[in-house]
């Protein structure tokens, strides 16, 4: 399989190659990377995790090993040669497309159909969800700083984490806006 092969696919094959970049990995772990390290930034089905693996696999990108660990069978990947050549052609690639994808904007602009008050509601929620991400991110960069720099990686994991935290606290400075706004227009309304 070449790297023009993979151009067109979808970005999941990327980031499986790009955790198993760093480490061999089963599969139950990426599932539990993609919910705690990437969830900030990139979103996947889980469902794909192993036809993808699958497919990286009947490509050379990847092989499985089964080995016993306390008893129990587990599939361990690792990337190929051809699989980390592949990871850094797309790495060197111009971004196509980045995307921000909130449902609670996407409410927002159609508030008017159902005013302030439901309206304030969403971006309450919005806004315990940031915070709640925002401090899990903090700990990230705690975590990240105070443990032994092992390998280059690390610099680039606290960057990615710096801008999700830089990212969450425009987005609480904004939920205050906003609710100001709304907030207003709602007594306003209420005053006539």
């Amino acid at each position: 399989m070449g790297v023009k092969s993979m151009a067109n696919e979808k970005k999941i094959e990327y980031v499986l190659l790009g955790l198993l970049s760093h480490e061999s990995l089963t599969g139950y772990e990426i599932k539990k990377r993609f919910e705690s390290r990437l969830k900030f930034f990139w979103n996947a089905s889980y469902g794909s995790i192993y036809p993808t693996l699958a497919k990286l696999e009947r490509d050379g990108c990847v092989i499985k090993k089964e080995t016993t660990e306390n008893g129990r069978q587990k599939i361990v990947y690792t990337i190929t040669d051809e699989g980390r050549e592949i990871l850094r052609e797309w790495l060197k690639k111009s971004v196509v497309k980045d995307e921000l994808r909130y449902e609670t904007l996407l409410k927002l602009f159609f508030g008017s159909e159902v005013g302030a008050e439901i309206t304030i509601n969403h971006i309450d929620e919005f806004e315990n969800k940031i915070r709640c991400q925002l401090e899990i991110l903090k700990k990230y960069v705690v975590q990240l700083e105070n443990a032994p720099i092992y390998e280059e990686a690390h610099k680039y994991f606290i960057l990615t984490v710096k801008f999700g935290i830089n990212s969450y606290e425009a987005y609480l400075k904004w939920c205050k806006e906003a609710k100001e706004v709304l907030g207003a227009n709602q007594r306003g309304k209420n005053d006539e």
